[in-house]
């Protein structure tokens, strides 16, 4: 999903989102993923928010939010492209498609573009080990990533 499709953030807002899953059993994972749906990221003024309502310490919050590799701590960029690190891929070739991706974008994968046009993340296993490199372009899979492929992805859908 990119980053234009997400509520601006505010104290209130997140704290409605907070206060909908702080009821539930283990709250902190879904409150986690609730405050990432709807704000893109989750921001460092949550994580005491987030511990007073569910009486935890701020050091546990932010071990779990730091744990996932899947949780934003900062926002992404418009496109996210997740491109898939596993053996199988590795096999296939996604090492040199990363290489290239990194080159092409000016940026390490992990890390998004000075413009935040892109944020490049590595992924481990989309199912598709068979059709790989794999990757995840805006929540889209796409399969058999050459690097003539990441060009095109990278001058069209991507811009």
């Amino acid at each position: 999903m990119s980053a234009s499709r997400h509520q601006d953030w505010d104290a209130a807002a997140s704290g409605e989102v907070i206060a909908a899953h702080a009821g539930q059993q283990g709250a902190l994972l879904p409150i986690l993923h609730a405050l990432q749906a709807r704000f893109g990221w989750i921001r460092d003024e949550d994580v005491p928010l987030i511990a007073q309502v569910l009486n935890l310490s701020r050091a546990e919050v932010h071990g779990v939010l730091t744990f996932y590799h899947d949780f934003r701590r900062s926002p992404p960029g418009r496109h996210v492209l997740k491109l898939c690190q596993a053996e199988a891929c590795q096999a296939r070739g996604s090492r040199d498609v990363t290489a290239h991706a990194e080159q092409k974008l000016g940026v390490a994968i992990g890390e998004t573009t000075a413009d935040g046009r892109v944020s490049f993340e590595p992924i481990y296993c989309l199912g598709l080990c068979a059709s790989g490199p794999a990757a995840l372009v805006d929540g889209v899979p796409v399969a058999r990533l050459g690097v003539e492929a990441m060009d095109r992805l990278l001058d069209g859908a991507l811009t």
